[in-house]
């Protein structure tokens, strides 16, 4: 089974109006059933999201999106769900009836919003079928026009006869960017053969049985710069580093016991956390270094909002809805309140949060992660992240942040 993680895929969205065949052509594209096909218009009511293989890109997710022309009080949720999946979409591809000639408005107004967000997209004539005479003659003539349509590259398709389907998948293929990322996690933070010491807790909130994604994509990035990963639960800290013979390069730590791994670690041996290493991957590391400043500036009744990207089910004492309340309150001495999103939620409106604080972002793609910190941006509301904000509560951030060269000459 194939374990490449969510955030690491290219998320390939399916859009359109209600009945334009968008589920039939996921299912196509698939090669499976993912999607509940039905002649009645709104039969998708929320975005369907399925990790997958697809040739010729490999690990991918595919969505598929309810109608953008929906109607009614409920339909409105439903296309404001349909454009939130478009906010973590690498590629899109635009889904119109073959039959209807050219896009209507709403569709019109997808495609504002794409090129607003530079998703790359595909117009795909769908239910070409049940075309005929000029309007066979038009879909041909776009589709071979290397401008295609709005600037975008146009292919007709039927779902129903699986014409042209390997073709729509080049054309997706050739608009995925799947470059390694610039950045890496903590592979350009060693040399080969150095040794690299990963501080991981083993609690009740740890998942049972296995590491949680950061420390394996860490341990993973350190594996492949040929440098050496020791992983180690907390209280052995400073005992295993009396051992080695040699200095650590570095010592990540989950954020959680960031007081006791400083004061563990020598002040000669950088020290940083999981979640600060993400806020770098995901380009959120210079705003959130600037954005945990407001901690110190909170009065009594201002709403802070924690927001975390996967859903999981809450422990007793769970990071994001019970400590870190806790420790903002103590630090500040203020009477805060809290509002908490988890998953694909992220508010639109902003303005009643004096503070944002962010988990890692490990199960978002970057995309998401930069839409989430440029709607921050936007609204001018500061945005941290879980790591970053205990590191200055704990009056050691600047130590956390010293071991990226951005931040070396004290730009914090």
């Amino acid at each position: 089974m194939n374990e490449t993680p969510s955030s690491s895929r290219v998320h390939i969205g399916f859009f359109g109006r209600r009945n334009t065949g968008k589920s039939s052509l996921v299912n196509a594209v698939a090669g499976q059933e993912l999607a509940i096909v039905s002649d009645v218009k709104g039969t998708t009511t929320d975005p369907v999201y399925k990790a997958m293989e697809l040739l010729p890109l490999g690990p991918v997710v595919i969505i598929d999106t309810p109608g953008i022309d929906d109607e009614g009080a409920l339909g409105e949720l439903r296309v404001l769900k349909a454009k939130q999946a478009l906010n973590r979409t690498d590629v899109a591809v635009l889904v119109l009836d073959a039959g209807a000639g050219t896009e209507e408005k709403a569709e019109q107004e997808l495609i504002r919003i794409f090129q607003e967000k530079q998703v790359p997209f595909i117009i795909a004539y769908n239910k070409i079928d049940r075309a005929a005479g000029p309007v066979l003659d038009f879909l041909e003539k776009v589709q071979a026009d290397p401008h295609g349509v709005h600037g975008a590259p146009c292919i007709r398709v039927s779902a129903k006869n699986r014409t042209n389907i390997d073709g729509l998948k080049e054309k997706i293929a050739a608009l995925a960017k799947t470059e390694e990322p610039k950045l890496r996690l903590a592979g350009d933070l060693i040399h080969p053969s150095d040794f690299a010491v990963l501080v991981v807790p083993i609690d009740k909130a740890a998942p049972k049985g296995r590491l949680i994604l950061p420390q394996q994509q860490t341990i993973r990035d350190i594996l492949e710069a040929d440098g050496t990963a020791i992983v180690v639960k907390e209280y052995e800290l400073r005992e295993t580093m009396r051992h080695l013979g040699k200095k650590p390069r570095l010592v990540i730590t989950d954020s959680q016991v960031f007081a006791k791994v400083s004061a563990d670690t020598p002040p000669d041996i950088p020290l940083t956390s999981f979640s600060i290493l993400f806020a770098r991957y995901n380009g959120l590391l210079a705003a959130a270094v600037n954005g945990v400043q407001a901690l110190d500036t909170l009065e009594d009744g201002d709403c802070i909002l924690i927001s975390e990207g996967c859903t999981h089910h809450r422990q007793c004492d769970d990071i994001g809805a019970v400590k870190l309340p806790r420790w903002i309150r103590n630090y500040t001495g203020k009477r805060l309140e809290f509002a908490f999103t988890s998953g694909g939620d992220f508010p639109f409106d902003l303005s009643p949060y004096k503070l944002i604080v962010h988990c890692g972002g490990c199960m978002l793609n970057n995309r998401e992660m930069r839409y989430r910190q440029k709607c921050a941006a936007d609204q001018g509301a500061p945005i941290t992240n879980y790591g970053i904000l205990i590191a200055h509560i704990q009056g050691i951030l600047k130590r956390c942040i010293a071991v990226f060269p951005a931040f070396r000459d004290g730009v914090y």
